[in-house]
């Protein structure tokens, strides 16, 4: 993983700035668990990308199973956020669907997936999800757990409002979100951002996709 993860590395609006020791662990670890995956970060590695003693890293976030849960949870919660913030611009009511929702799914992309909490994320569940399962239950129950739901809703909002035929709108959100993300792992294995223009290229695949399989014949 030592490679993959110069892109997040680098990036200096991944994490915010460490305002008080405690960030200044949590950063650094980010950083470390991306660059050399759970099993090779060490606790040594961390403290001193941070700039504290060993100890200090174990007086605030404990060991290792631990500050690495600590860490999945909050990039989750900053990658939630920004996933809801795009939600609010779903197309309940739209006048040309596949624009509409093409728009949306590159912003849904570009904001919310392939941003550096996405993309870190992304990297962390593919790479040690089998190994460590139980490292991730946060992310499983506040990514999937509440974004596929959401997505769910908003779909079955376009199918009672007669654009879409969809029976199980958790199925169809799950589809949909694969859709969105398919193409993105050939960038995660290269260790590459994807330039807007694959974004949205990505997204109007997606959607062409998708609605073609739920739109209502008229």
């Amino acid at each position: 993983m030592k490679n993959s993860s110069a892109e997040l590395t680098r990036d200096h609006e991944t994490w915010p700035p460490a305002q008080n020791k405690r960030q200044a662990i949590l950063n650094a670890a980010a950083d470390v668990f991306a660059e050399q995956g759970f099993a090779g970060a060490s606790i040594d590695a961390i403290a001193a990308r941070a700039g504290v003693s060993r100890q200090t890293v174990y007086n605030q976030l404990g060991d290792k199973d631990n500050l690495f849960k600590v860490v999945v949870a909050e990039i989750t919660d900053r990658s939630s956020a920004g996933f809801f913030r795009v939600l609010d611009t779903f197309p309940v009511a739209p006048q040309d669907l596949e624009r509409e929702l093409t728009a949306f799914s590159a912003q849904l992309l570009r904001k919310a997936i392939c941003d550096p909490n996405g993309r870190w994320l992304r990297k962390l569940v593919e790479t040690e999800g089998a190994r460590f399962p139980e490292l991730f239950e946060t992310w499983k129950e506040y990514g999937p757990g509440k974004k596929y739901p959401a997505i769910a809703a908003r779909l079955a909002q376009l199918a009672h409002a007669g654009y879409l035929d969809i029976d199980d709108p958790a199925l169809a959100a799950r589809q949909y979100m694969a859709l969105l993300a398919t193409d993105l792992r050939y960038d995660q294995q290269l260790g590459r951002q994807t330039p807007d223009t694959e974004i949205d290229r990505m997204a109007a695949n997606a959607t062409n996709t998708f609605l073609r399989a739920f739109v209502r014949k008229r």
